[in-house]
């Protein structure tokens, strides 16, 4: 299964090169590095012990964030290689860790993962000679994992998380996952259910952490970006729509504009998972009669409607500006998006059903007193529209949303002693 699979990926290869170059036309950074994802670096070998950390996109690279700094901290004389597979996971990194890489001394590198051929990734393993490859989340590339065995580094997947949707689909590819599951020295799962699931496909060593989101701190930068943007409408209440994906933003802006009343001075502050889709929601609410104010050109103060959020790496900055937050991915069968940073920041959450994605989280959240559960987009709004309105309700699902965020801390500790076992 694994040559079918290697094979099927160079037929696939210049079909995957053509729409790089293609997304490229609206995100320049996937035109950029184009060596590192066939296997070719420009940067010298370094004699410092490397521990790899794969963190494929923005909200991996966000949640990396504490494993990383503890990583250093444990490790002094390593160096930490990132690496990602989207110019907004690397961006995000490269803020992210930017104090660590000042003069000549860089504790936190960067690179694009290499597509999963045999070829590339023994290059890739041969050039950076990592100690150990940590995987974020749901990360499982199966010649890595083979080509890790072969070079004697131990594979970990932390932070894990695997859905019974997800499962299912792994399960059609029969042997290819479940020898990829059975070379992965350590998992590291979020829940016990997740552990149950992950251990169903051979994985030989599960344990439960919890979750490192729950680890992330709010930045005082972020915390100083919020206080800025709410200055710019301070009489106002905010309706945040956080992470909103394809076809949600059409459903939340009709059930806004068809609201009977609105609490005096509400605000919709709409903010698109995806920043290639900022110009495409930008035409929705102007379509529908709508007022707009970007972020990217915020004016001294905010009369209109609708503020898109069209910047990346502010999500902390819009949570600590809004009264209540919506998490999408959660109005369609999409999965839902992480609700634990509107929580740590002490504000209401509101998701829809389809949060299978952060089923535990969000269950215990909505347990907890912390989130409320909507079944569309009208059900949104009338619950965002009831708690602008009251302001003890909003306090005490705030207050709660605190306490579940405080009591799930410390997985990051727990993963990285687990990590000194199979390090050496």
């Amino acid at each position: 299964m694994r040559l079918l699979y290697s094979l099927l990926w160079w037929l696939a290869l210049p079909l995957v090169l053509g729409r790089l170059w293609w997304r490229g036309r609206r995100e320049p950074g996937y035109r950029r590095h184009l060596g590192e994802r066939l296997g070719f670096y420009r940067q010298a070998r370094d004699p410092r012990m490397t521990i790899m950390v794969h963190a494929v996109s923005v909200g991996e690279t966000r949640a990396a964030e504490p494993l990383v700094e503890a990583l250093l901290a444990a490790w002094p004389d390593c160096r930490i290689l990132l690496t990602h597979m989207t110019p907004t996971g690397r961006a995000t990194g490269s803020a992210l860790f930017a104090k660590h890489n000042k003069g000549d001394m860089r504790r936190v590198v960067q690179s694009f993962l290499p597509y999963d051929t045999g070829f590339m990734v023994g290059r890739f393993l041969r050039h950076f000679q990592p100690r150990i490859c940590i995987l974020m989340e749901t990360e499982v590339w199966p010649n890595l994992i083979h080509a890790c065995a072969r070079h004697e580094v131990p594979v970990a997947l932390v932070n894990a998380r695997l859905s019974e949707r997800s499962l299912r689909r792994g399960r059609k590819f029969g042997g290819l996952m479940m020898d990829a599951a059975r070379a992965i020295t350590l998992v590291a799962a979020q829940t016990e259910a997740d552990a149950a699931r992950i251990a169903s496909l051979g994985a030989p060593r599960v344990a439960v952490t919890g979750s490192i989101k729950f680890d992330v701190l709010p930045p005082g930068a972020a915390l100083e970006t919020g206080a800025m943007l709410r200055a710019r409408f301070p009489q106002r209440l905010v309706l945040l729509c956080a992470s909103t994906r394809e076809g949600e933003e059409a459903l939340i802006l009709d059930a806004y504009r068809a609201l009977a009343e609105r609490p005096p001075g509400m605000l919709l502050v709409l903010v698109p998972r995806h920043p290639q889709r900022f110009d495409e929601v930008a035409r929705m609410i102007e379509e529908r009669g709508l007022t707009l104010a970007r972020r990217s050109a915020l004016p001294v103060r905010v009369e209109s409607d609708v503020l898109l959020g069209d910047s990346m790496g502010e999500m902390f900055a819009y949570f600590a500006a809004c009264d209540c937050a919506f998490i999408g991915g959660s109005l369609l069968p999409l999965g839902g998006q992480n609700l634990i940073e509107a929580c740590a920041l002490g504000k209401p959450v509101l998701v829809g059903e389809h949060t299978f994605n952060f089923l535990q989280a969000t269950e215990e959240a909505v347990a907890a007193g912390a989130a409320l559960r909507v079944p569309d987009a009208d059900g949104l709004l009338r619950e965002g529209v009831r708690l602008l309105g009251d302001a003890g309700a909003r306090a005490r699902m705030g207050a709660q949303a605190l306490a579940f965020a405080n009591r799930h801390r410390g997985a990051t500790a727990r993963t990285v002693e687990l990590l000194r076992q199979i390090t050496g």
